[in-house]
């Protein structure tokens, strides 16, 4: 049993324990990221079968299907029909998904405030008169 991105509790895949290549285990949630890496890059869908052919340790088709429609579940690939299946891309770029997992943090805590408070707190300098600019303020 793991933790997935969203903070939902699910059982590994058999490939997912399966030693990697080198002989190590696959960490939580590499194949994932591996996966939305890839279509981050892809320029365009694809589907299971593509996505398999171009990772970097081979994995049944039933296991990329799978991560796939998972990922689809919880909004982070959008799908398209194609042929028999689906073609899967980035819901949104990598900085939006980046949002959406702060945002998602966010929820997630009792106090907000304190958490803003405390994100705030340990921004460096340069982070933090960004976030200055972007918010309009000049303080």
């Amino acid at each position: 049993m793991t933790v997935d991105h969203e903070g939902g509790r699910r059982a590994l895949d058999a490939e997912e324990q399966a030693p990697t290549a080198s002989g190590g285990r696959r960490a939580n949630g590499a194949l994932e990221a591996e996966i939305l890496a890839l279509l981050h890059t892809a320029g365009g869908a694809l589907t299971p079968g593509d996505v398999a052919e171009r990772l970097t340790t081979p994995l049944a088709h039933t296991t990329v299907s799978t991560t796939l429609a998972r990922l689809w579940g919880r909004g982070v690939l959008n799908r398209t029909p194609q042929g028999r299946g689906y073609a899967y891309a980035p819901a949104t770029d990598e900085s939006g998904l980046t949002a959406r997992h702060m945002h998602q943090v966010m929820e997630a805590g009792s106090d907000r405030a304190s958490v803003l408070t405390r994100f705030v707190d340990e921004l460096s300098d340069a982070d933090e008169d960004l976030l200055r600019r972007l918010l309009g303020s000049d303080e």
